[in-house]
């Protein structure tokens, strides 16, 4: 399934909810499907961001962390809950959701064809996984 597929599925799914099931938390705690839906938008457009530093950089870094390999080798995080820092926010309306998938789709699909042209030893650094090219 390609990035596109992901987000229009995501968009068609949006269209299903009203405003009190996107903002409703089950308890405390547990995200809304509108936060799930913020932290979606605001996580990649943190990780274009750093894409794009890849792409302007002129100088080679590290690899990875220990658990970024194998994180990176499973190619998916392990069945437990991750907490980060904060808490994202419940959306106002729908429409501007819509409209964020909109700009993250048409930023990742400017990306597309450069990211293979990027040098993969330019890297930006990840709290977690350690230095990552703009390819991961």
């Amino acid at each position: 399934m390609s990035y596109v597929d992901v987000f229009e599925f995501y968009k068609n799914e949006l269209k299903r909810y009203s405003m009190d099931q996107l903002r409703f938390i089950s308890e405390p705690g547990v995200w809304s499907l509108g936060q799930m839906y913020d932290h979606l938008i605001n996580d990649t457009h943190y990780y274009l961001d750093q894409l794009e530093k890849c792409a302007s950089a002129n100088e080679m870094r590290q690899g990875k962390t220990e658990a970024g390999e194998k994180l990176f080798d499973a190619r998916s995080f392990p069945p437990i809950k991750i907490k980060g820092p904060g808490m994202p926010s419940n959306p106002e309306n729908a429409d501007d959701l819509m409209r964020s998938l909109d700009q993250v789709l048409e930023r990742m699909s400017k990306w597309e064809e450069k990211v293979d042209s990027i040098n993969p030893n330019y890297k930006e650094k990840h709290d977690g996984f350690g230095w990552l090219n703009a390819r991961e």
